[in-house]
């Protein structure tokens, strides 16, 4: 098992290069920046059809009027992601760019949006789009995205532009920088519809649709979801975001398939789209990555091991809310051969369970999206419609991740046993989490927590942390900010995720990554040495460490605002 644990580390580096791709970054930063209208549209789902669960149902006009928000959040998700998608990979091509020379955000968006609607728009009789705004159209907005952002790069840095006299004031001055990069977009835009209408007539984003139709079909099959959902664990055993590598390429097809899977369900038809961003949340990654719900619980319940034991306690809150670093760090299980097996096989047992209750029983898949720090049980019944057979499928996937992990935690309760009755500790494990999440800093700065005094830090200091999703993050913000107030010490931490940071970035004076996006630090340090902001990472078991030791947080902020 070491030996195949060491052979899959030698991809690592080209892994890693993969999740900082500017495309694929830019397609998740997008869906983050977009949620808030993804999780809008669907309180308004739950509250007009839940209901009928119960034998209630609203009349027609009651319906129209509840569905009037969604149609126009959801309906139009696809124009706005092309919106946000630009967004985020211009914030890209800027890092790499003069500050005296930047490419406007808000242009790029702006052509982004425009560009979709041409890529989306119906039959050009019609004149404009319908079907396609929603998420049907998602692969055109990133086609419109990526298609607008690098016209404007080339343009920009070439200075393809039209130069104003000194005189004239900037914000007009700017609307003439960006005309010709903006013309450029729009009619290689135009030219690419018009060549795909008269080759193959349809819209593109039809057209997209059409193409890759067998490959999503495909996908949603049991060697699909098992490669699909497999590779999420696979990276983060090894010690990359797996997220930041497979969220990107499924993100249309999950979120067009919740629609779809709602719109079958209105037309009285089963809902049996697999891949969703409900079956990625609360069956893959049922308590976070791994299927890890079940792991503190067994820390805490199954184990003799003091060590053990604490872990599991100290892990299962934050786990049962998806934000399970605690227990894969405390543990470890990354990067541990004992907790190889479980952690990958666990969620692609799951997923197959749960297409054998879809497929075979009949039970409705997920129409509907929840917030990913939803507990898992509760994320499924919900997202699935309350219906009888997922609660039968929530308690299922328990007992089966309890026995996939029970054999395994076993071994490794005995080994951390051993240590404990011979006093001797193997250092290798630690030593090899180390080596993979760049821990030596913090442990430096740890073994001085003790004669570092929180209240030398007497100037404001706000500090921000950056993670994932923004769960993780808070672990850490909250520690600091209740160390703060104890110690009566001048520190203000937030939390956020990254790619969602850059609009409020000046605000702070430090900022901290969080182990899953610690492989963006070269691109963070770039915004933020531009700024003067320092950038520290804190990665691996010594992270959840600082969370838990306010103390050793705060003494942490101080050394990093002390190092040169």
């Amino acid at each position: 098992m070491n030996g195949l644990i060491a052979q899959i580390e030698k991809g690592k580096p080209f892994f890693e290069k993969l999740s900082r791709n500017i495309y694929l970054r830019a397609i998740r930063d997008g869906f983050i920046a977009s949620m808030p209208v993804i999780l809008f549209s669907s309180l308004f789902l739950l509250i007009t059809f839940v209901p009928n669960i119960f034998g209630f149902e609203w009349s027609q006009n009651v319906v129209d009027a509840l569905m009037k928000p969604y149609n126009y959040t959801m309906g139009i998700v696809a124009l706005l992601v092309a919106g946000t998608t630009a967004k985020s990979l211009t914030d890209s091509f800027n890092r790499r760019l003069e500050s005296t020379n930047q490419i406007n955000y808000l242009s790029t968006m702006l052509a982004a949006i425009t560009g979709f609607l041409i890529l989306a728009s119906d039959a050009i009789e019609n004149g404009f789009a319908s079907g396609f705004l929603g998420t049907k159209g998602l692969l055109a907005a990133f086609v419109s995205a990526f298609i607008v952002v690098n016209i404007y790069n080339v343009c920009v840095k070439n200075n393809v532009s039209i130069r104003m006299p000194e005189e004239v004031p900037p914000n007009i001055s700017q609307v003439f920088k960006d005309l010709i990069p903006f013309t450029l977009s729009l009619l290689t835009i135009y030219a690419i519809d018009i060549i795909v209408r008269h080759f193959v007539g349809t819209s593109v984003a039809e057209a997209i649709g059409t193409l890759l139709g067998p490959l999503f079909t495909a996908a949603d099959g049991y060697l699909g979801i098992t490669i699909i959902f497999g590779a999420f664990a696979f990276f983060w055993f090894v010690g990359i975001h797996g997220p930041s590598i497979v969220e990107p390429a499924i993100a249309a097809i999950t979120y067009a398939n919740v629609e779809a899977n709602f719109q079958l369900l209105q037309s009285g038809a089963h809902a049996d789209k697999i891949i969703t961003s409900g079956t990625q949340m609360f069956i893959v990654t049922m308590g976070g990555t791994g299927a890890t719900l079940v792991v503190p619980f067994m820390f805490m319940w199954l184990t003799k091991s003091k060590r053990n034991k604490a872990i599991g306690r100290a892990s299962v809150v934050p786990t049962f809310f998806g934000v399970n670093e605690p227990i894969l760090f405390g543990a470890p299980l990354v990067l541990n051969p004992v907790f190889f097996i479980p952690f990958v096989s666990a969620p692609i047992v799951n997923v197959w369970i749960f297409k054998a209750f879809v497929d075979i029983l009949g039970m409705n898949s997920f129409s509907v999206n929840l917030p990913w720090t939803t507990p898992g049980p509760i994320g499924i019944i919900m997202g699935t419609g309350f219906g009888f057979w997922s609660i039968i499928l929530a308690v299922t996937l328990i007992v089966v991740d309890v026995l996939i992990y029970y054999p395994f935690l076993k071994v490794y309760d005995q080994q951390i046993l051993e240590e404990e009755r011979t006093g001797k500790s193997s250092n290798a494990l630690k030593e090899k989490v180390a080596e993979n999440f760049n821990t030596e800093k913090a442990d430096a700065i740890l073994a001085k927590a003790d004669t570092i005094e929180p209240q030398v830090i007497t100037e404001q200091t706000n500090v921000l942390v950056l993670c994932a999703g923004g769960g993780t993050s808070g672990l850490l913000a909250n520690a600091l900010n209740k160390a703060a107030e104890e110690y009566g010490t001048p520190v203000k931490a937030a939390a956020g995720s990254y790619g969602a940071h850059r609009e409020i970035l000046s605000q702070y004076q430090l900022v901290i990554l969080a182990p899953q996006v610690v492989s963006n630090y070269d691109d963070m340090k770039l915004e933020t040495d531009k700024l003067g902001i320092k950038l520290a990472k804190t990665e691996g078991a010594q992270y959840i460490r600082l969370t838990r030791d306010g103390q050793g947080a705060l003494a942490f902020v101080k050394a990093q605002m002390e190092n040169n």
